[in-house]
């Protein structure tokens, strides 16, 4: 990978322990936020304030594990990239719902069903591309930063939330600019440290603005300075009528783990150009466990943490000691309960102004997946009518409020919701989509515009990158030029593009001699003092722009193929 010139420290790089350290409190800042989604869970079942604080410390155990898993190489285990785990949206409505019928328990034990799924999911992938393609997850990731920022919005705007003061606009735009000013002008540790000094500043002007109220004061107070979780007083059960709902929420989380560690290779490799399976198999099966491990020890559901990558991206500062570094913390927050006690008490505009910094990095990560293919109609209305059906469940609560029963977790969670009409649609739409397409060209009046726009349409149609295209398109046109100048052929050329998720093919076929394809480029002489020498310049180009060439002939017909990775 070559590291690009906006990091400053790279997924191998080596950085010095108080960067590390600092970075990764900065980052335990931002997950933090997520606490509010066990805590919503807890809440359902009425759990008293004891068993509140162990099971979040146990859930920083399991934060830290998690993180340990996804930066470490163990075995099959572990994309390598600094993408810590946090507790998740995808797995609240479904967690909820299981909590009113089932309490603790059936959370707990649904949790274990969805962290194995999502774990036996992961070696499918490769074969499962053409029904997870690089827009879907693009969509994922930008309905990831939408749906959060909403929510960081919704409570201090929506219609439940109390009315916002003029303190707390002060504190959250203060906070909101401290984070910004630092990232665009700032320099060193600085912009590496700008969303932890903006926390900081949030923390000191809320509590000089009176936002940390005595009641959150006791809970910090309260909470002890050391303790051991206590693990036994964890059960499971589980219930087959909740198996769909944890299922598809499974999907959802695997393809933001795909999403996001997408977003890592990306973030790391200026020469970036299509996803490493092979890193995304191993880092969704350290998701799965890390689920999995929060059902057995008692949590909630954790994911890939988009927000910290954002953060990375933001920082310039994406090496995986960080996350090293937010796994220690998380593994010393279990065992001291009064600092997920302060993270937990945050003011709500101090939360909000360091959502809505680190989803802008998240929204245009998403964009530019998506746009990193060609799209037709039909992609064009799967990621259209996906982002719609997002949106809608935000902007309008009741859709799922009037949904039947059984279907109100889907719909209720907008990213669910989202994932789910993409892939039924991206499904739907793939009928009718040939892996091979044919043109005849007329070898007497070769028409180029019918040739790149023969190779747009099946680019759009197949969802092929642009570069790839683009490359084939030249290939195609020159090579036809080449054979007709040099080959005489005899009628119509015949051209066969096909295409999978990891292949493009174009195989020009004639009646005439071969076309030669020479691995080493003419003397200069050769070009000038004759048309043959002209021709095998041509042929050697031709070979460059293709991944892999090869020419055939037999019976008086020639075949060139021209292979491109994709």
């Amino acid at each position: 990978m070559r590291k690009p010139a906006n990091l400053i420290y790279g997924v191998h790089d080596t950085l010095p322990l108080h960067v590390a350290a600092l970075n990764g409190a900065q980052h335990v800042g931002v997950i933090a936020i997520n606490l509010v989604y066990p805590l919503l869970v807890f809440r359902v079942v009425d759990a008293p304030v004891q068993l509140v604080t162990n099971l979040l410390a146990i859930g920083m155990l399991v934060l830290g594990v998690g993180t340990f898993l996804q930066a470490s190489r163990l075995g099959p285990v572990g994309s390598g990239y600094m993408c810590p785990s946090t507790f998740t949206a995808t797995y609240l409505g479904p967690s909820l719902l299981a909590a009113k019928v089932g309490g603790l328990p059936l959370v707990f034990g649904m949790t274990i069903f969805a962290g194995v799924l999502e774990a036996a999911l992961a070696p499918l992938l490769n074969r499962l591309r053409s029904i997870f393609p690089s827009e879907i997850s693009g969509l994922v990731i930008f309905m990831i930063g939408l749906t959060g920022g909403i929510a960081g919005l919704r409570s201090l705007f929506g219609a439940q939330a109390l009315p916002v003061t003029e303190v707390e606009w002060t504190v959250g735009g203060l906070t909101l600019a401290t984070m910004a000013a630092l990232n665009v002008w700032g320099k060193g540790m600085a912009r590496m440290l700008c969303a932890l000094i903006g926390l900081v500043t949030g923390y000191i002007a809320a509590g000089f603005g009176g936002l940390i109220d005595g009641s959150k004061i006791f809970v910090v107070d309260e909470a002890p300075w050391i303790g051991l979780p206590a693990f036994g007083q964890v059960s499971w059960s589980f219930d087959v009528s909740f198996a769909a709902l944890f299922a598809i929420a499974s999907i959802a989380a695997a393809m933001k783990a795909v999403g996001t560690i997408t977003v890592c290779q990306r973030m790391n490799d200026a020469d970036w150009v299509r996803p490493d399976m092979r890193s995304i198999m191993r880092g969704v099966l350290a998701d799965g466990a890390s689920t999995a491990l929060a059902g057995v020890a008692g949590a909630v559901g954790t994911n890939s943490s988009t927000p910290s990558v954002g953060l990375a991206a933001a920082t310039g500062v994406a090496s995986r000691k960080v996350a090293f570094a937010i796994g220690t913390i998380f593994l010393l927050m279990g065992f001291f309960p009064k600092l997920p006690a302060l993270l937990a008490v945050m003011p709500r505009p101090v939360i909000v102004a360091a959502l809505l910094f680190a989803v802008s990095f998240i929204i245009i990560n998403g964009l530019q997946v998506m746009s990193s293919r060609m799209l037709d109609a039909r992609r064009t209305l799967v990621i259209g009518l996906a982002i719609v059906a997002g949106v809608a469940v935000e902007v309008f609560p009741i859709i799922a409020a009037s949904a039947p029963k059984a279907a109100s977790p889907l719909i209720g969670s907008s990213l669910v919701f989202s994932t789910l009409i993409a892939l039924v649609l991206n499904l739907l739409f793939r009928l009718g989509v040939k892996k091979t397409a044919t043109l005849s060209v007329d070898g007497t009046q070769i028409d180029p515009k019918k040739i790149e726009d023969f190779m747009e349409a099946q680019g759009a149609a197949w969802g092929a990158r642009r570069d790839v295209i683009d490359r084939a398109k030249f290939n195609l046109t020159q090579s036809i030029e080449t054979i007709v100048e040099g080959c005489e052929p005899q009628g119509p050329l015949e051209v066969a593009a096909s295409f999978d998720e990891f292949n493009l093919d174009l195989r020009v076929m004639y009646s005439g001699p071969p076309l030669e394809l020479p691995e080493k480029r003419p003397t200069n002489e050769e070009i000038m003092e004759s048309e043959e020498g002209q021709r095998r310049l041509a042929g050697f180009m031709l070979r460059r722009y293709a991944d892999r060439v090869a020419a055939t002939h037999k019976a008086g017909r020639s075949t060139i193929l021209f292979h491109f990775d994709h």
